[in-house]
Order: C-alpha cells, then sequence, then structure tokens
C-alpha cells in the first residue's frame, strides 16, 4: 500500500484517513486496540498522528486488510515478530515507492 502524505511532522485524522481510504472510527478504533498507535493530542482532543504512527498504521493496514489477519491476530504479530516483520514490510515499501516512480518516468519518456 502507497499512501501519498506530504512531509509533515504532524498529520490530523482526517488526513490520515482519506489517505489509507477509510473512515475515520476506523483509524480510531485501531487506536484503541493496537498499542503500537499513541497519537499525541493537542487541548481540544484532537489527535496528531507523526510519521511514525503512520509507519504503523501502514503496518496494521497491510497485517489486517491486505493479509487479512484477524485483529488478535495481528496484535500477536506485531508484538512477536515486529522488528523483523517491520524491517521487511518497510522495505517493500520502499520498493514499491521506487518501482512507482520508475513507472511514472517510464511513461513521461
Amino acid at each position: 500500500m502507497h499512501v501519498e502524505l506530504p512531509e509533515k511532522r504532524y498529520y490530523a485524522i482526517g488526513e490520515v484517513a482519506k489517505a489509507f481510504g477509510v473512515n475515520t472510527s476506523l483509524i480510531r478504533f485501531w487506536e484503541k486496540e493496537f498499542d503500537a498507535l499513541k497519537p499525541k493530542k493537542n487541548a481540544k482532543g484532537n489527535r496528531k498522528f507523526t510519521p511514525q504512527d503512520i509507519k504503523n498504521l501502514k503496518f496494521i493496514y497491510h497485517l489486517v486488510k491486505e493479509r487479512g489477519f484477524t485483529l488478535e491476530g495481528a496484535k500477536t504479530h506485531l508484538k512477536e515478530e515486529k522488528k523483523k516483520s517491520l524491517s521487511n514490510f518497510e522495505i517493500i515499501s520502499k520498493l514499491e515507492g521506487v518501482k512507482n516512480q520508475l513507472i511514472k518516468l517510464k511513461s513521461q519518456l
């Protein structure tokens, strides 16, 4: 899954939900379910997601939506193999980004 977000320190929940193509309620639900998601909240209680939160959301989205894990299975997978799986996932994500850039360059030629 390739998520296009501008480089910022914090993202609003609406931006994140739109980038992932899901409802804000799903993001809030995942925040309650997964300990890896800890967005900062301002004085009003609005969630502000950091780039690290976005990485964790990408991984959770990949496990639940793309690989078909249940929530309990995804939680277990995150706890047991977080370092190994996360690094593999990050490598695959970077390679997909490079592939997309190459496809864009090819179409421009």
